[in-house]
């Protein structure tokens, strides 16, 4: 069966794990969805990203349970009280309905506290990366 929006399976993927407390979050492997991990890793929302993908340098070294497509490992981050890092996850931009938003009006999120991913020309970045650059593009994601 395909998928018609993986990138939204990918968030609730992560929201779930959230809420179910868990540390690691095993989940389907895709260029993009190993670049927003890396995104997200960077902005503090997750302590690692692994990958178990068949030709590459594996995680653990074990067969992948998503068979020749591999496998990306997300390890979620928490404080010292158990509160999750990641409050909140919101898909904005759907294939029905895509949002495209220019570089003078990237909104902030949470009023800076959170981040937009977006898609650019360049290649995904955050809203405060695509500001600083000077360029639009598509809003796939807010986290906060």
């Amino acid at each position: 069966m395909s998928m018609t929006d993986p990138v939204a399976d990918f968030l609730a993927r992560i929201r779930n794990a959230v809420m179910a407390r868990k540390t690691k979050l095993e989940l389907p492997y895709s260029k993009l969805k190993h670049r927003i991990a890396e995104l997200l890793q960077a902005e503090g929302f997750l302590t690692g990203v692994a990958t178990n993908v068949p030709g590459q340098a594996n995680a653990g070294g074990k067969p992948s349970p998503y068979g020749p497509q591999g496998s990306l490992i997300l390890t979620l981050r928490y404080d010292s009280r158990n509160r999750a890092s990641i409050l909140g996850l919101r898909r904005v931009s759907t294939p029905g309905r895509r949002r495209y938003v220019g570089k003078d009006r990237i909104a902030k999120v949470r009023s800076g506290l959170g981040i937009s991913i977006l898609t650019t020309s360049r290649g995904l970045m955050t809203d405060r990366e695509a500001r600083k650059q000077g360029i639009g593009g598509e809003v796939l994601c807010e986290v906060w």
